[in-house]
């Protein structure tokens, strides 16, 4: 239980930071938007940041970004995302 405690938690933290960076035109919000010129390295790519965000809300990371701009709506979307659900 306290496994599944640990895992809620760092979700919405990393929830909360998304929305917090997608509401401030800051140095992290240029990085997080920002692409890279050059090529891929060889092999599988790394798991991103952002497909964390966009796995756990069901939105496309634009969509996230949009949704982040009503706090309430976001923070609703944000403990829908981690509420705990009994498995079947």
């Amino acid at each position: 239980m306290k496994e599944c405690q640990l895992l809620k938690n760092i979700k919405q933290l990393k929830l909360k930071y998304f929305g917090h960076v997608v509401r401030h035109n800051n140095l992290e919000k240029v990085c997080l938007e920002g692409a890279v010129e050059g090529r891929r390295g060889r092999g599988r790519p790394r798991r991103r940041w952002t497909q964390d965000i966009s796995d756990w809300l069901g939105f496309s990371v634009r969509e996230s970004s949009i949704l982040a701009q009503d706090r309430d709506g976001f923070r609703s979307a944000v403990w829908e995302a981690t509420s705990y659900k009994d498995p079947p």
